[in-house]
């Protein structure tokens, strides 16, 4: 019977045989394999008027010209979606502006000509006690000199907090134009470009570019400032998060539950020019306060040669 014929074992196939090679199946032939597809740009990609256009090859028909996706209303519902809101709130600045005659209010007027920024870090597995000391000590200080004291320190938490820091900065400089000032400048005076043109009224809106000068801040601490166009910390504030969950296993099987706190740094940055008007403003503050005199200089009336009781 076959039920106790011994069955015939696979074949192992030694690699340090001579007829290794020989034994191995053969591979497929080329003409088998499936060639490769060449890929190709969107239909809707700028860059498919350029250079990147195939060519067709030789014996075939050249491809028809494709219609543009392009369509102006569907690109209104990324653009404009709520058309109806967007002419009211142009409605509404309209009244606004006419009721004011034109005139811009004091915080308008700043936002047109002062630069600032504001960044808000992820939350960081610490508290509000232990980062609000490195929120106090960055503040006021300018940008680099903040960065370097947080490179020094010796808290945990101040390595994510100096990598905020120069997010931040980079984060001022390409959004919001700031810090710039003396780079322009020095290329327009390389250019030949004189700032008082029309041209170069832009340029010249990034700082008053004069040699230095001591600036106080609202500290009463004085600070050398050579570039007004310089960045550095206006604020700097913390924010308590969410508290995540994690136990804390103790002997005899106890179990407690441990809450690790989050916390976020949130930075303002602005230019020293800022600095500098918020100086002159209390100046001119201090120099209209009129003198207080205990004893006012005024005609004594309604006295009696008797006490009145």
């Amino acid at each position: 019977m076959d039920y106790f014929r011994p069955r015939k074992q696979p074949e192992i196939l030694d690699p340090l045989d001579k007829d290794f090679l020989k034994r191995k199946p053969p591979a497929a032939s080329q003409s088998s394999q499936q060639a490769p597809q060449q890929g190709d740009l969107a239909p809707s990609s700028i860059f498919e008027e350029g250079d990147s256009q195939k060519k067709p090859a030789k014996g075939s028909q050249p491809d028809q010209p494709r219609v543009s996706p392009r369509d102006p209303t569907v690109l209104a519902a990324a653009l404009d979606p709520n058309p109806e809101a967007r002419q009211r709130w142009q409605r509404n600045q309209i009244i606004r502006n006419v009721r004011n005659r034109g005139q811009l209010t004091k915080a308008q007027r700043l936002a047109r000509t002062e630069r600032e920024s504001l960044s808000k870090s992820p939350f960081y597995p610490t508290s509000v006690k232990k980062l609000m000391p490195l929120a106090r000590q960055i503040a006021g200080k300018p940008i680099e000199e903040a960065i370097v004291q947080m490179r020094f320190s010796k808290k945990k938490v101040a390595r994510d907090v100096k990598k905020h820091l120069e997010f931040a900065r980079d984060k001022a400089i390409v959004e919001r134009g700031m810090g710039i000032g003396a780079a322009t400048a020095e290329y327009n005076r390389a250019a030949g470009i004189d700032e008082s043109d029309g041209a170069a009224e832009d340029d010249a809106s990034q700082g008053d570019h004069r040699p230095g000068m001591v600036v106080e801040d609202k500290k009463g601490k004085r600070r050398f400032v050579s570039d007004t166009s310089s960045i550095y910390v206006d604020e700097a504030w913390v924010g308590r998060g969410s508290y995540g969950r994690d136990y804390d296993y103790r002997a005899r099987g106890a179990t407690y539950l441990l809450r690790p706190p989050e916390t976020s740094i949130t930075v303002r940055l602005k230019e020293e020019a800022t600095r500098i008007r918020l100086m002159d403003e209390r100046e001119q503050k201090r120099q209209r306060k009129r003198v207080w005199l205990p004893l006012p200089d005024r005609p004594v009336t309604a006295q009696r040669q008797y006490c009145l009781w």
